[in-house]
């Protein structure tokens, strides 16, 4: 560590990396300063993960409200109202409270919190505004952005960002993409009650999912009444009375009141002069880095969004972890990339974890594959017409378990479990020893014996 420097180390960027690399430095005894341009918590607390899952459960309550008559309870549809600012408003006040808590963990470590647009000089040497701070490491951690595709009227369209303080919902909307964030506002959206449709490019959505899980997916989301649009994109948006009117690739028009890209994430680097310091880039736009998040420039390290790792807060968190130990601890650490657990907060959600079947069988593995499909416990009495899928890929020869996904009701909550025990390599063997919890729709995970493949 350098006295001739400000600090040991700036992090540009507090989002749920960046923070973590601070804290965890600082409690190393560095000094360090975070320059933050927006709020803290990044994405994931403040456009993202957070308030995404806020308005999931708020729009899941309708279901729950209808399916309430089939336990004895009455709730007459007429005495049903649904407010969108309520809903806007609470989940502002709780994104402020995690502000603040963010600020607070800052604070505790020792970090100083710097808030300005941060550029950099030199190696060394990074300006806000018409201050010049200085330091031996430089972390740029400022995340990705919503990416709209430049069409006709792409002004028009809105991204995830907007979505979270729309000042009241429109009765047609139609959605743009067909990752995460595509899908699971497809579903808020139904869910409060607005006639959706969801518009891709490809055949199928969720891009890297098992092939059975985007597939049982398709049915269940008509199910919730969103319309699916495969193979099909936007290629302009024009205002249309009080909405605006999207021309499809096959020359049809679409009128709606709303129109959603979620089409792709950017890394954000405008203006840090990354290029000049000598910064190189992946043709994708991301931050170069090598297993260690060092950039061509020795005292440059970059993690979280902006490096094109998989863009999941916990992803960041454990990058942050291992290059705070390697800056400032035993110089030890590395990330380990496989069996990353993740869910899509759909409705019914997915959870999964480890490889696809597809995956598995271009490693070159003797597949085995488990899979049940059943109607929830729950819904033998709401009467809903939704069912789950469980499946696990299974290596034929050493019986571990390569993958396990699922789509149903809390499925990021119990695939969690299964991710630790994919971790510790666990066999379809140990699954069969465990005894399931009853009754509950995990257990089907260690209960299924016959395989399907």
């Amino acid at each position: 560590m350098s006295e001739s420097r400000d600090y040991d180390l700036i992090v540009i960027g507090a989002g749920s990396g960046g923070v973590r690399l601070a804290r965890m430095s600082a409690q190393r005894g560095a000094r360090v300063a975070v320059i933050e341009s927006r709020y803290l918590g990044g994405t994931c607390v403040n456009v993202g993960c957070v308030p995404k899952k806020l308005f999931v459960y708020g729009a899941h309550v309708g279901e729950d409200l209808e399916d309430a008559a089939g336990y004895g309870w009455q709730v007459p549809r007429s005495e049903v109202r649904f407010d969108w600012p309520t809903l806007v408003a609470n989940k502002n006040a709780e994104i402020e409270r995690l502000n603040g808590i963010y600020g607070q963990l800052l604070d505790g470590a020792g970090v100083t919190v710097i808030q300005g647009t941060a550029s950099l000089r030199d190696p060394n040497t990074v300006v806000v505004g018409d201050r010049e701070l200085t330091a031996e490491h430089i972390t740029v951690a400022t995340g990705s952005w919503p990416s709209i595709p430049d069409v006709p009227g792409r002004d028009l369209v809105l991204s995830s960002n907007e979505m979270f303080y729309l000042p009241q919902l429109p009765r047609e909307a139609v959605i743009w993409g067909g990752g995460y964030i595509a899908v699971e506002f497809a579903g808020i959206l139904a869910g409060l009650g607005v006639d959706t449709t969801l518009i891709y490019r490809g055949e199928l959505f969720l891009r890297g999912f098992d092939d059975d899980v985007r597939r049982f997916l398709v049915t269940e989301l008509e199910k919730k009444g969103i319309r699916l649009r495969f193979n099909t994109n936007i290629t302009s948006v024009e205002e249309s009375g009080s909405g605006f009117a999207v021309t499809l690739s096959d020359g049809s028009v679409m009128e709606t009141g709303l129109v959603m890209a979620a089409t792709g994430r950017r890394a954000l680097t405008d203006g840090l002069g990354l290029e000049a310091l000598g910064v190189e880039f992946t043709t994708s736009g991301h931050i170069q880095v090598d297993e260690y998040f060092q950039t061509a420039v020795p005292s440059i390290t970059a993690l979280g969004d902006v490096i094109g790792t998989p863009q999941l807060t916990p992803v960041a968190l454990a990058q942050a972890m291992v290059l705070s130990r390697r800056l400032f601890g035993d110089g030890e650490g590395e990330m380990d990339y496989r069996n990353i657990p993740t869910a899509v907060f759909c409705q019914p959600n997915i959870g999964t974890v480890g490889l696809t079947e597809a995956e598995a069988r271009e490693a070159g593995h003797r597949v085995v594959i488990y899979r049940s499909e059943f109607r929830p416990m729950k819904h033998t009495l709401s009467g809903r017409d939704e069912r789950s899928l469980m499946k696990l890929v299974v290596d034929g020869d050493d019986d571990r378990v390569l993958g396990a996904h699922m789509v149903g009701p809390d499925a990021g909550e119990i695939v969690q479990g299964i991710g630790v025990a994919l971790k510790c390599g666990a066999t379809k063997a140990d699954f069969d020893s465990t005894l399931g919890i009853h009754p509950t729709s995990a257990e089907e995970f260690v209960t299924m014996r016959t395989p399907v493949a």
